[in-house]
Order: C-alpha cells, then structure tokens, then sequence
C-alpha cells in the first residue's frame, strides 16, 4: 500500500527545504557576494553565466512545447518574453550584456561564448535538454530554484556597490528587475506544482527534480570555482 501524499503545507515546505542546497552556500557565490572577488574571477562568473541567461528562453520554450494546456501556456510564455524582450523593454539578456560591459567585459566577447567553460556548457545543456524530454510538469517542478533566487539578487545589491565600486551600478539592473520577477512566476510554479503532483510518489519525483536543477546550479559554480580559484 503506497504512503499518503503529504498535505501541501507539509509538502511545500519539503521544496522550500531545498534552498539549503542552493549555490548561495557555494564558496564561489560566497566569495563573489563579500568582496573578496578579483575583477577576473567577477568577469569569469558573468560571461559563464551568460550562456545560462541565453538558454532560459530556450528551456522555456521546450516547456511550452510540451505543454498541452492552453492557460498555462498563456502564463508561462512571459517567461520568454521577460527574457528576450517585448516592446520597450529590453528583456534580461540585454540586461546582463549590460552588467558584462560594466564589469569590463566587450559585448561581442560575451555573445560569443568565447570564455564559456566546457562544466558550465554541460550543465546548462543538460538543463535544456531535460526541459525538451521531460513531462512539462517536471520542467515547471524544475524552475522552483526560483524560491530561492530573490535572496540571491538582494546580496548582490546590498553589496557589490560596497565591494566593488569599480562596476558600474546601473549595470546591476538585473539583479534589481529580477527579483519582483522571481516572485511572480513562482508564485505560478508552486502552486502548480502544489496541484499537480498530488500523490505521494509524485511528490518525491517533484523534490527529486527540484534537487536536479539545484544541482545544475552548484555545478555552474564548481566549474567557475575549478577555473578561476576562490579567494579565502
């Protein structure tokens, strides 16, 4: 006889516990976000992470692909938009070639991938990859990540203005836009995910897929580390 699902306030904070895992512990992180980075290892996580900013959209879309019903599809593809841009705005890519410049980085460099380490390559694919062949369900489940990412943004601005006055603050526009974002769409996630895996073996297949994005995101940062080195 299989075990009861657990009530949703049970099973969410089960999700929520996976932000102990979240590469805001990770030394790199750690580093970037108490000064104690060089202008090259700033520089190397930025034009890393660049390639996981152009590849959002494309895991999104692989998401939308999969997914047959209409009113998620309507929510879920401002994601892509938020990214890409629409309109006046410019979108999340732009913003982050932005904060590439203001680091010091030249923009046609960074679009070229030129310093992309072939670690941060393989997990990001790996991200996309599992979004194409994954029920649309697991590529939503998979996004939670999201619950933890607001924190993430608010060191960031409370810091590197401090820590690193050489970058130039509007280049931080990211970090500041990303966060009401974040709450938006996992507000959407969750309770989907809240919804939809509704048995008890669905629910640990959701924290399983939680822990596979957590994952990606601490190997990003290991690979970055392994390059670049972690200043104590």
């Amino acid at each position: 006889m299989s075990e009861a699902p657990w009530p949703h306030a049970e099973f969410e904070a089960r999700l929520r516990d996976g932000g102990r895992a979240y590469h805001i512990h990770h030394p790199f992180n750690v580093m970037l976000n108490s000064g104690k980075a060089s202008r090259e290892q700033i520089r190397g996580w930025v034009a890393n992470r660049y390639y996981y900013q152009v590849n959002i959209p494309l895991k999104d879309a692989a998401i939308l692909a999969n997914c047959e019903e209409r009113a998620v599809r309507r929510n879920w593809v401002q994601r892509i938009l938020d990214h890409d841009g629409s309109g006046a705005d410019a979108g999340g890519i732009e913003s982050w070639l932005r904060l590439a410049e203001a680091v010091g980085l030249g923009r046609a460099e960074v679009e070229s991938c030129a310093r992309l380490l072939p670690g941060v390559r393989f997990a990001v694919d790996a991200y996309v990859n599992f979004a194409r062949r994954a029920p649309w369900q697991e590529g939503v489940c998979a996004s939670l990540t999201e619950l933890f990412a607001p924190e993430i943004h608010r060191q960031r601005l409370a810091g590197w203005p401090e820590h690193y006055p050489w970058i130039d603050r509007a280049g931080l526009h990211y970090f500041q836009s990303r966060i009401p974002l974040a709450h938006r769409d996992v507000e959407f996630a969750l309770a989907l995910t809240l919804e939809r895996f509704a048995s008890r073996g669905a629910q640990e297949r959701a924290l399983s897929v939680l822990k596979f994005k957590l994952d990606i995101l601490w190997q990003m940062n290991d690979a970055m580390a392994l390059a670049y080195g972690v200043t104590a």
